[in-house]
């Protein structure tokens, strides 16, 4: 594990940047730390194109400190406007590439210890994919809830631009990365908390307010339920649900921190694309809930 030794700054986080919009690549543009020493988390859906990917994470990686990245569903996407035509595991190991080229953090490196204010805490972004066992109520398997989801038209674009290449489905490649994972955190040392990042939540309960609970199944896994008390986890960094907000389970603080799409942050107060601070905590950090008008709308299948 690496250490910011001696550092000040603080842990600051964002998510779902989608700069595919002109208005959200101008909010990365306008990015910029607070101190010399503050190191950025960006949990995932930075943009579906190589290129796009490219530009936020290198934009980024020259203002702050440290960027550390964790992939989103739309970075795994192989979309017909991308150039890299490349599939599943493939398309991940070409951004691992990218992220080491250019100094960014991912979920393949050792993880970092954040010794600054509110520190030590070992920093550690994950890669973990979701199993469809967030099934909506009154189904019993994948088949099931797939079903119903199609009933209502809300199924993510994941089902089609997705490919879990060479696994032969994406629950399957999940439940590898899920072991994998769960093993190296294990070896962290005895004592050293955690801030767990990945675009999905470990735990269910974020997605209790989208207002279309079915799109719950590709919100993560319950393989990770217990993770928040089992790895000495002070905050769970995750995306995906384009509704920024706190929350506590067990004392452990789950904090959104996405931007969305501009149909959604302009029903917010406030300016869009502001970083979250995850440490030092703020005093009186709490559950913010959700803005009016945010969650998953009708026929969004991102």
């Amino acid at each position: 594990m690496e250490s910011s030794a001696g550092r000040t700054g603080g842990l600051l986080a964002i998510s779902d940047l989608h700069v595919g919009y002109p208005e959200n690549r101008d909010i990365v543009a306008g990015l910029r730390p607070e101190s010399d020493a503050d190191w950025l988390i960006v949990a995932g859906d930075v943009a579906e194109t190589v290129a796009d990917i490219r530009w936020v994470l290198e934009t980024l990686a020259d203002r702050f400190s440290r960027v550390l990245w964790v992939p989103g569903n739309h970075e795994l996407w192989t979309h017909p406007k991308d150039e890299v035509t490349l599939r599943g595991a493939a398309r991940y190991e070409h951004l691992v590439a990218l992220c080491r080229e250019l100094g960014v953090t991912c979920p393949e490196d050792p993880y970092p210890v954040w010794e600054g204010p509110g520190g030590p805490v070992a920093v550690a972004p994950l890669f973990l994919l979701y199993d469809y066992s967030f099934l909506p109520a009154g189904c019993a398997t994948k088949e099931e809830g797939l079903a119903y989801a199609h009933g209502t038209g809300i199924v993510c674009n994941d089902e089609y631009l997705l490919h879990p290449d060479p696994y032969p489905s994406r629950e399957a490649w999940c439940r590898a990365r899920v072991a994998e994972t769960e093993r190296r955190l294990a070896e962290l040392p005895d004592g050293l908390p955690t801030v767990l990042v990945n675009h999905y939540p470990l735990d269910r309960h974020p997605t209790d307010v989208l207002w279309y609970p079915e799109f719950a199944m590709w919100c993560g896994t319950r393989l990770t339920a217990d993770w928040h008390r089992r790895f000495r986890v002070e905050t769970m960094v995750y995306g995906h649900l384009h509704i920024p907000r706190t929350t506590w389970l067990d004392d452990v603080r789950f904090e959104e921190v996405s931007v969305g799409y501009p149909r959604e942050w302009r029903k917010r107060p406030g300016p869009p694309g502001g970083l979250r601070r995850i440490l030092p905590m703020e005093v009186g950090s709490g559950d913010r809930g959700a803005a009016p008008g945010l969650g998953r709308g009708r026929g969004h299948t991102g």
